[in-house]
Parts: C-alpha cells; sequence; structure tokens
C-alpha cells in the first residue's frame, strides 16, 4: 500500500461507519416540538420548571417554592397587579421593594431554542436584569412557547400593535456557570422557577 493510501485513505474506500450509516444528508434532521426543546434547554440552562394542569395547582405549587425557600413574611418584587392576588394569599408584601427576596413576574415569551425568558417593561419596567433579585418566579402558560427570539418579537409587535413595550430582555442563565467564557460575559446568574400552566 502506498503511503498516500495509508495517510489519506484510499478513494472509494469510505469509513465503515460512513458506510453503516443510516442518514441522509439531504433529508432535514427530525426537529423536536417547540414545548420539548424549550423544556430541554431551559433545563440545561439551570432552570427549575414546575408543569401545572390548572390554576389550583399553580397556587399550590407556588405554595411550594415558597416553602422549599423559606419565602414567607418577606418582601417580593411584584410590578404586575395581575398577580398580586397570588401575594396576598401567601401574606407576601410587595409594597415597597427594598431588598427583595425574589420577584414575582410573567413574561412575553419562552423562547424554545435557547431556553430562555423574554420579558419587556410591562413585567420589569425599565430594570435591567442585573437589578432585578437573584431569585425569580414566572409565570408562564404553553401557549407562550415559541420557536426563537424572532417569533418572541414577532408576537410583542402583533400583540400591542402600536403601544410597544420598551426594555425588551431575555434572561437565559439560571445558575452560576463553574467557568465563565465570553458567552456568559456580563450575564447574571438567577435562580429561576418557572412555573408553566397548561392553556392549549
Amino acid at each position: 500500500m502506498s503511503l498516500f493510501k495509508k495517510i489519506f485513505g484510499a478513494a472509494n474506500d469510505g469509513s465503515s461507519e460512513d458506510k453503516n450509516s443510516d442518514s441522509n444528508p439531504f433529508l432535514p434532521e427530525e426537529q423536536l416540538p417547540v414545548d420539548e426543546l424549550f423544556m430541554l434547554n431551559f433545563r440545561k440552562n439551570g432552570g427549575k420548571f414546575i408543569y401545572c394542569e390548572n390554576l389550583s395547582e399553580l397556587h399550590e405549587q407556588f405554595l411550594n417554592v415558597l416553602e422549599e425557600n423559606d419565602w414567607f413574611e418577606c418582601n417580593v418584587m411584584c410590578l404586575e397587579p395581575k398577580l398580586y392576588s397570588l401575594l396576598d394569599e401567601n401574606k407576601l408584601s410587595y409594597a415597597k421593594s427594598d431588598n427583595p427576596k425574589f420577584l414575582l413576574a410573567s413574561c412575553e415569551n419562552l423562547i424554545a431554542d435557547e431556553g430562555s425568558i423574554l420579558f419587556s417593561s410591562n413585567q420589569i419596567k425599565q430594570n435591567k436584569p442585573n437589578e432585578l433579585p437573584a431569585n425569580i418566579v414566572i409565570v408562564a402558560t404553553t401557549s407562550q412557547i415559541l420557536a426563537n427570539k424572532s417569533d418572541g418579537l414577532r408576537e410583542i409587535k402583533r400583540k400591542y400593535d402600536k403601544d410597544y413595550p420598551t426594555n425588551i430582555t431575555t434572561i437565559k442563565y439560571f445558575e452560576k456557570v463553574k467557568e465563565e467564557d465570553f458567552l456568559h460575559y456580563g450575564s447574571s446568574a438567577k435562580n429561576l422557577y418557572l412555573l408553566l400552566l397548561e392553556d392549549l
């Protein structure tokens, strides 16, 4: 056998791995449904996911999160009146937001390809992610899961028509990474719980 054949292999001598491979390079890869893709990426980012079939289960799971973290009788940051009842029934103070234990918020959308949460000024006003509490509890629905950020921005445009929210941002990292790299630069890790309510 010549030296070139030993180094580069023969032109028609494909590896046994290639011969046994059933994949066709011209067929698209099988895609996961967006909800499964979101869950996979969300968990990979360190998020804690709790599925709720109905509102009573959501209230029960919220109480479990409070118990797990001992967040009773504390200050909470909540900037959305529609969520105040969840705090009122658990006797949590949200009137003054000095040194809050956690943020309770909804979101604009859940982004599947990144496993991230898309916020706007409707949920967090003009706060930057690093200005928010380290602990966050998000209430969202299954219909808010979208494939990517572009779909999320299109949905915001469709939903608000003319009165567009400002401060549109995502939070993607939900635990401190062991080794910082340039992808994590400037991001602040959050301890994030997602209470996902089934609405489809």
